[in-house]
């Protein structure tokens, strides 16, 4: 009886984990099922209601705070905008570059959407989405100074980034001895009180902060002829790959919509969402 009652038992087992296993894999039910798995993120966001984005906040036009302390930008846009071909709802959590990257590493953010350049580097240990913007970099200089008229006339010179950003690293790999920021405000304030000599950033955001800072003594020393590739970081693996096919095709969606192309004129005054419309309207407003 002992005998006979173990391979009952057994017999039992075995057919509850095949029952289980059939529940969770076989694509219905549940939109986990639906989308892969539990190892799925992009299920768990759908399962959530919720995307959780995470950005810096302190760089204008991309991401900032109105006067009101609203949450405004280009990339905060483009974060609603996914989020809504998602169906669900945007988070947007706001901390210092190198803590977003962390938290992108360990699970905390979903997806980070802050101007992130695309790198050698950064690809050996990010997938990124396809690019929905295209960037030049600018040294900065403060209008009386004229000591920088290449990028290789950063050798030597004081330069101020927020550290592990794309800028530090061109800066560095000229030469330059880079001061870390927490963001451009406090880089600004360096570079007209004279304590460096100059700052590498995007041009759409010097061309923003002038507008704000009319009275700033600053000035593009060189910018860079080659636009870099903006997109969006995700954790490296199978797990987000549902997730990076889903906003690959909602930018893809908006682009051809118009709606990153109109997005990109409302904040930064020239289309950066498409390579050849950024390089023709920087041509134009680069006197």
């Amino acid at each position: 009886m002992r005998r006979k009652n173990f391979w009952i038992t057994a017999a039992a087992a075995a057919f509850a984990v095949t029952v289980l296993a059939g529940c969770g894999g076989n694509g219905t039910g549940t939109q986990t099922g639906q989308a892969g798995g539990e190892s799925d993120l992009l299920a768990r966001i759908q399962e959530r209601g919720k995307i959780t984005i995470a950005m810096e906040g302190t760089w204008a036009p991309w991401t900032y705070h109105e006067e009101s302390g609203t949450l405004v930008g280009y990339d905060v846009e483009v974060g609603r905008k996914l989020a809504e071909k998602l169906g669900v709802e945007p988070e947007f959590v706001e901390g210092e570059w190198d803590g977003l990257l962390a938290g992108l590493d360990a699970g905390r953010y979903d997806l980070m959407i802050n101007g992130v350049d695309i790198t050698p580097e950064r690809e050996e240990k990010y997938d990124f989405s396809t690019p929905y913007a295209y960037n030049r970099t600018a040294v900065i200089v403060r209008g009386d100074y004229d000591e920088i008229q290449s990028m290789e006339d950063l050798e030597g010179k004081h330069t101020a980034n927020t550290i592990s950003s794309t800028y530090a690293e061109l800066a560095e790999r000229y030469g330059a001895q880079v001061t870390g920021v927490d963001d451009l405000n406090q880089t600004f304030e360096l570079l007209l009180s004279g304590r460096i000599d100059a700052t590498l950033n995007a041009e759409v955001s010097f061309y923003d902060y002038v507008k704000a800072h009319p009275e700033a003594d600053v000035k593009i020393a060189v910018l860079d002829e080659n636009a870099t590739q903006v997109a969006i970081p995700m954790r490296k693996g199978e797990e987000t790959a549902s997730l990076r096919e889903a906003v690959n095709q909602a930018l893809a969606e908006l682009e051809e919509a118009g709606e990153l192309s109109a997005l990109s004129e409302t904040y930064f005054g020239i289309d950066i969402s498409r390579e050849s419309a950024q390089e023709a309207d920087g041509a134009n407003s680069g006197n």
